[in-house]
């Protein structure tokens, strides 16, 4: 009830409306996105040895010849999003999630080729690892193909923290070593925080080990359990998250980070790993989303569904939402404010408006809390808005991640659903 309340009345407040957000049964095949800028890609591979309790992204046991159709399909999608573009059009990254990507390490470069037909990639290839795929050929492998940035999702390296997510540790220290010997220029390594049984003394130790061992970059998340997972234990309180963030936000500090993200701590001066801070995005493969000026799509979860979708030359689209100009700029509000910072150009360019324009009632309320300073382009958040928009973040995943995307793991092609 709590959560409901909460996120119904940030949406009122931020889009001036009590009109919710509505998913739509839309599988159309023109995507308007030509001359936006700050376009990235993200391709999702749903492929794994074994399937994690804790991970709520859509994920199925690896198949070779399942694997194989799923390819062709993938490329079919590309075609069909793609076919209409008048010219090679500029991106700024390209990202592959899953699962377990590397498990089609040796399709890798075939899709980055197909991708490469219809766009200029001009920043980072990055690729999830999952750490029972680090040996010299696979790594040599995605190298060939274009990666240049990968993040390895290690969770914890406290033997006792895994078993409770179900997981063991392979040799994790040694394979962040290999992964940074071959001269990737990002080397991100996930962590869980408040994972049952976890303290502020592991969580550290986490951390330094992490960047002993060669990581530039370290993606924190707090350990979310999901209505459609089956965790044995659920994670630790809200209290005891917040109290594990500033910890982290400590060490971050004695290790002379950066912090770039509510989450994420980064060397300084290093490039960053980051695939959901983009301003507008394609999205490929089952369960992966596009969001664009005015409109955010999700494709169907279901593996089968989107590969006979793309053999009859459909779209693999399951809903759509049509954003009003106020819920886009809430959503372009919301993904800044994850990266701690609110760039005035970026927002201009994504809604039409300047940010003051939109939110002129917000940003003089926050800055008089001490939630933002201003720079020269644009606004800062402070640690004390940073523990804020963890809370939040929570709060909106609960109420709107877990159930739309509960209601995509029911049905292939959901009519609707509605977030209030």
């Amino acid at each position: 009830m709590f959560t409901t309340m909460l996120t119904s009345a940030l949406r009122i407040l931020l889009t001036r409306s009590f009109q919710p957000f509505v998913f739509e049964k839309d599988s159309r095949d023109f995507l308007d996105y030509e001359n936006l800028k700050n376009l990235g890609l993200y391709v999702h591979i749903p492929f794994c040895r074994s399937l994690c309790n804790f991970c709520p992204y859509v994920k199925e046991l690896y198949n070779k010849e399942k694997a194989l159709l799923y390819k062709e399909a993938l490329l079919a999608e590309i075609n069909l999003v793609c076919h209409g573009l008048t010219a090679p059009k500029t991106v700024t990254s390209l990202y592959f999630g899953g699962g377990t990507p590397a498990l089609m390490a040796e399709h890798l470069g075939e899709i980055i080729n197909k991708l490469k037909d219809y766009f200029i990639i001009t920043g980072g290839i990055g690729l999830e690892l999952h750490p029972d795929d680090i040996d010299v050929e696979t790594l040599e492998r995605i190298k060939a193909a274009g990666v240049n940035m990968v993040s390895i999702g290690i969770q914890s390296f406290d033997a006792g923290c895994l078993d409770r997510i179900g997981r063991k540790s392979d040799n994790f220290q040694e394979k962040i070593r290999l992964v940074k010997s071959m001269g990737f220029s990002v080397v991100d390594v996930d962590l869980i925080f408040a994972i049952p049984g976890q303290n502020e003394e592991i969580l550290f130790n986490d951390i330094k080990t992490a960047f002993e061992c060669g990581a530039t970059q370290v993606s924190t998340y707090p350990f979310i359990d999901f209505s459609f997972a089956s965790n044995e234990a659920p994670p630790l309180s809200q209290r005891v998250k917040k109290k594990m963030l500033k910890s982290l936000v400590r060490v971050s500090k004695k290790l002379d980070l950066e912090r770039t993200s509510v989450w994420t701590f980064a060397k300084k001066g290093t490039d960053k790993y980051s695939s959901v801070t983009r301003d507008n995005f394609l999205g490929f493969g089952p369960s992966a989303t596009t969001l664009l000026q005015d409109t955010f799509k999700i494709n169907t979860f279901s593996t089968e569904a989107y590969i006979r979708s793309l053999w009859e030359n459909r779209s693999p689209t399951a809903l759509t939402l049509d954003f009003t100009l106020r819920q886009r700029a809430a959503y372009c509000l919301f993904w800044s404010a994850y990266g701690l910072q609110l760039n005035r150009e970026n927002f201009r360019q994504v809604t039409g408006k300047t940010i003051e324009d939109v939110f002129g009632f917000e940003i003089l309320l926050s800055r008089m809390l001490g939630l933002l300073k201003k720079n020269p382009s644009g606004y800062t958040l402070t640690e004390r808005a940073g523990c804020l928009y963890h809370k939040i973040e929570q709060v909106y995943t609960k109420a709107y991640i877990d159930k739309t995307w509960a209601a995509a793991k029911q049905e292939d092609f959901p009519d609707r659903v509605i977030l209030k």
